[in-house]
């Protein structure tokens, strides 16, 4: 029987520039793609959830992408240990290839189905491919975790080579895929149990013109193209973070620092799990949150009284986006103003973002609560009035999504901003000063 080894698409759905695949191909001579839509996570999703449609989408990109050469995808629907029970019942198997994910349940995901593997003595591989950095390579010179981000940064940077950004040319050992006999059927979206809705996904194009001008222009949330919309294509590796760095690092520092934000926050997850659910500093979970739900759900609706708070929240429920000057006001309203636990607000992100990405919203909704590694100060409360005047002046963004501000249909604010600044400096500060 032929021996395979299996690459396992991930948050890597290209076959440019991708580590694990060229690793797979580079060391096998017969390598069989596959991806696996995971039972466990899908179940919990509403049925018409714009990330899996697009995850589909690309996968059958995929598949069409290698059927054109003469090779196929596999995909499976199920939970992944058992999918990998299942080929290794029916194929001859002698290594399983994957890039890395650092989230505790893919983590966790990851352990079953090595065992799984382990039990037949094929070694489950993984590289690092959705990070320049990834756990324990940025460390302070005590040897720990960095939990502040301008010395990670400093850091990251010192670190940097043109070898760490270099691309891994798949198409030299195209030809070690696997060409099978028959190609296999895909699943369509109608089988995993979720119904196709039309809708435009940002471009994975980086648009030159946005980056040179980005510092410029990526607080104005009435900008269409004032920010680079790679959140998406980042989240499920549809573009390469090696190629999006050379790109930064030509263009714009500004857009540099926020990739590099983006494997701060990694890495801090990967070393502090307990942040998925706790503060990074405990105290900030003993303040007397108020938590009340009537409040929450006039947040979650953009009925608050604030435009641009209320402009920013129906954006995101229309579209699963909301430009990011926005979500640090719409957070720090929901933590500061109302009391909310930040947990209420990140799991409604979680929900709702097309961009959703674990680490990064669990660090920034951390940052607007005051209660993360690189704390904001408690006291730095964000003035939705003033924001609103700063980057909306002329009121374009607003108006879009509050068509009503300005006349008796629009609601009152729910608070008046300074008492609801004084109240939460109150609560604060009786938690914080018996440190």
């Amino acid at each position: 029987m032929l021996k395979l080894s299996l690459f396992w698409f991930r948050r890597d759905l290209r076959l440019y520039d991708n580590h694990g695949l060229f690793k797979a191909l580079s060391e096998n001579a017969q390598v069989q793609p596959l991806f696996i839509f995971d039972q466990n996570i899908l179940k919990s999703l509403p049925k018409d959830d714009l990330r899996v449609q697009f995850i589909h989408q690309q996968v059958l990109r995929l598949k069409e992408e290698l059927q054109s050469k003469g090779f196929d995808l596999w995909i499976y629907y199920g939970n992944p240990k058992d999918v990998f029970k299942k080929i290794i019942e029916t194929d001859s198997i002698q290594s399983v290839y994957a890039n890395e994910d650092y989230e505790p349940q893919a983590i966790q995901r990851d352990q079953q189905v090595q065992l799984v593997l382990e039990s037949q003595k094929i070694p489950l591989i993984k590289v690092k491919d959705q990070v320049v950095f990834e756990k324990s390579e940025v460390l302070t010179d005590a040897n720990r975790p960095y939990t502040v981000f301008t010395p990670y940064k400093r850091k990251w940077l010192s670190l940097l080579s043109a070898k760490k950004l270099e691309s891994f040319d798949v198409g030299i050992y195209e030809h070690h895929f696997h060409k099978p006999k028959k190609m296999q059927r895909a699943l369509q979206l109608s089988e995993l149990g979720f119904s196709p809705r039309i809708f435009d996904y940002p471009l994975d194009e980086l648009m030159m013109k946005t980056l040179k001008q980005y510092e410029k222009t990526r607080d104005f949330p009435a900008l269409e193209n004032g920010t680079s919309k790679m959140g998406l294509h980042l989240r499920f590796g549809t573009v390469s973070i090696r190629e999006m760095v050379r790109e930064a690092i030509k263009t714009n520092e500004t857009w540099l620092s926020e990739l590099i934000w983006r494997e701060f926050f990694m890495q801090i997850l990967w070393h502090e799990p307990r942040v998925v659910s706790q503060s990074f500093r405990p105290e900030y979970d003993k303040i007397a949150w108020r938590n009340n739900a009537k409040d929450f759900k006039k947040w979650c609706d953009g009925q608050t009284g604030y435009p641009l708070v209320d402009a920013g929240m129906r954006e995101l429920n229309e579209t699963g986006y909301m430009h990011n000057r926005v979500r640090m006001v719409t957070a720090s309203f929901l933590t500061k103003h109302l009391l909310i636990h930040w947990t209420w607000g990140e799991k409604y992100f979680a929900e709702k973002l097309l961009d959703f990405d674990l680490s990064a919203n669990n660090g920034n909704w951390q940052w607007a609560a005051g209660s993360g590694c690189d704390a904001a100060p408690y006291f730095r409360i964000f003035n939705p009035e003033s924001q609103l005047t700063k980057f909306d002046k002329d009121l374009v963004y607003v108006k879009k999504w509050v068509p009503e501000y300005g006349t008796s249909k629009y609601p009152e604010p729910m608070i008046e901003h300074n008492e609801a600044r004084g109240r939460a400096l109150q609560e604060y500060s009786k938690v914080l000063k018996k440190k």
